[in-house]
């Protein structure tokens, strides 16, 4: 649903925990930034998530690409395909919204906003279900991908 082609080839597989590399780093700054109402780092994450949703590459892909693969002898992520891009923008406008709603001093809906994207982030982290994804597939993409990964007990072939 992602965007990823999924395959059963061991050395993909062995890939699959680090698929979300990205998003739990996403989450738990947007997460910090949102139980601190600290807007530093919920303005940093704007640009980051920006260039997340526009090239196929996250920056937090570099990471893992640059870093943590040497150490587990794993290949490189692949590309995000427009799934996952599309969901990178709409957690763009979602951390600005959030930022504007702490500084002008509505705290609530700061929280409420950053709770939200936060839980969102934190459901891809646990599952890979991915709903601005999910969305993605429903208005644009394929929707047969979306609806086996709402309907059926099996997985569909692409994340």
């Amino acid at each position: 649903m992602r965007g990823i082609a999924c395959s059963n080839d061991p050395e993909f597989v062995k890939l699959v925990p680090w698929l979300r590399t990205t998003v739990v780093l996403c989450g738990t700054l947007m997460g910090l930034g949102t139980g601190l109402a600290f807007t530093p780092i919920l303005w940093v994450m704007v640009p980051i998530a920006a260039l997340g949703g526009i090239l196929p590459v996250h920056p937090f892909d570099l990471i893992y690409n640059f870093g943590i693969r040497h150490l587990t002898g794993t290949r490189p992520l692949p590309r995000n395909g427009a799934p996952t891009r599309f969901a990178c923008g709409i957690a763009a406008v979602w951390l600005v919204a959030t930022a504007l709603a702490f500084e002008t001093g509505n705290a609530w809906l700061g929280y409420v906003l950053g709770g939200a994207l936060t839980s969102v982030a934190a459901v891809v982290s646990v599952t890979h279900f991915c709903i601005p994804s999910l969305t993605y597939q429903l208005l644009f993409g394929d929707r047969a991908v979306a609806r086996a990964a709402l309907f059926s007990s099996q997985r569909p072939q692409s994340e």
